[in-house]
């Protein structure tokens, strides 16, 4: 079946002073809510990068392509994943995800897919593991699961990487150096695919208060 593009696009004429992940110069990749969407059939073909940087994900494999529907990408945990070009963070990042993370145990939820460093993935339904080779450092929520909802991930200038839930801190900070490599939506070597649902990722090579804030607010509304 021939993949259809979907009628959707950034909206231009956005309210005045109304803040947007392009509005940042450090902005690597956005694969923004139910927009730059080609569906073969039901399913995601390719997820459009609404940064100008063109991490386009891809998945040319029908059998391995997430389902759609509303504004919601569903990977099914045995083989569904979308694939980009590479995205390295040497430094500073913030990286904001919306999605429902319930019940999912040590699946990755963004990584890489030609080396053994997953990034981000959900080690069980209580930590979160952010993975900067050669080690891990886990993030374990004080109470309760992870749930429907958006994780936001920072690393400053000193390489202390914090971890947020639903805009709450998970816990203290980690210190973590070295290059964080990113090239796939569902899918890491060393963690395996993805259950769950993804609604928009959003990717930084930068951090300050007022982004991490403003990411937090918008993927809180999503």
């Amino acid at each position: 079946m021939l993949a259809k593009r979907l009628g959707l696009s950034i909206n231009s004429s956005r309210p005045l002073g109304k803040w947007s992940p392009d509005d940042e110069t450090s902005l690597e990749a956005w694969y923004q809510n139910a927009v730059g969407i080609t569906l073969n059939g039901s399913d995601v073909s390719q997820w459009d990068d609404s940064s100008t940087n063109s991490h386009d994900m891809i998945q040319g494999t029908a059998a391995e392509q997430p389902a759609y529907s509303g504004g919601v990408l569903t990977f099914d945990g045995t083989d569904d994943n979308l694939a980009s070009t590479q995205i390295s963070l040497a430094g500073e990042f913030t990286v904001g995800i919306s999605g429902d993370f319930t019940g999912v145990n040590n699946r990755t939820i963004i990584g890489d897919d030609d080396a053994v460093t997953e990034f981000i993935k959900l080690k069980s339904t209580s930590i979160l593991t952010v993975r900067v080779a050669p080690g891990n450092v886990d993030f374990t929520l004080s109470s309760g699961t992870f749930g429907d909802g958006y994780l936001v991930i920072t690393r400053d200038g000193s390489d202390n990487i914090n971890a947020y839930y639903n805009g709450v801190s998970i816990s203290a900070a980690q210190n973590r150096p070295n290059t964080v490599k990113i090239d796939n939506i569902g899918y890491s070597r060393s963690a395996g695919y993805y259950t769950g649902t993804i609604r928009e990722v959003q990717i930084y090579s930068s951090t300050s208060a007022d982004l991490t804030s403003n990411v937090n607010s918008r993927l809180s509304s999503l």
